[in-house]
């Protein structure tokens, strides 16, 4: 999933090639169902969204990335970028449960245990 605005010549055809979809995300309900029926039973799937710190303050998780998992089976992966020491993680496996709001306050309780430091500091919110 790529934003479609960076599907330009050159750069279009080489993420193409690489199994990149770009995303109208101007309609969010719309970009998740589109991505969900994409996606192949036998595919491997693999989803990175930005972590917190890198763009902008973020004061509400969104739930988009449960919902795909959930539907296409993919693995979620507690991951992480830590500027401070300079690490990044794979993280470990996290198992959904039904209820994305429950599934996120737990992630976030998980990354307050890991002293994490944003790129930019002023925009990690610990929450």
């Amino acid at each position: 999933m790529v934003k479609k605005e960076l599907f330009f010549w050159p750069l279009g055809p080489i993420l193409r090639a690489c199994g990149a979809v770009p995303v109208d995300r101007s309609n969010a309900t719309a970009t998740i169902k589109s991505i969900i029926s994409a996606i192949n039973e036998n595919d491997i799937f693999h989803l990175a969204i930005a972590p917190e710190g890198t763009r902008k303050p973020v004061k509400r998780w969104k739930t988009g990335y449960h919902l795909i998992a959930r539907e296409t089976g993919a693995a979620v992966y507690v991951g992480y970028y830590n500027w401070g020491k300079k690490e990044i993680s794979v993280g470990k496996k996290w198992e959904l449960s039904e209820n994305p709001t429950d599934d996120i306050r737990k992630i976030q309780e998980y990354y307050s245990t890991l002293d994490i430091q944003g790129k930019h500091k002023n925009n990690y919110i610990t929450h």
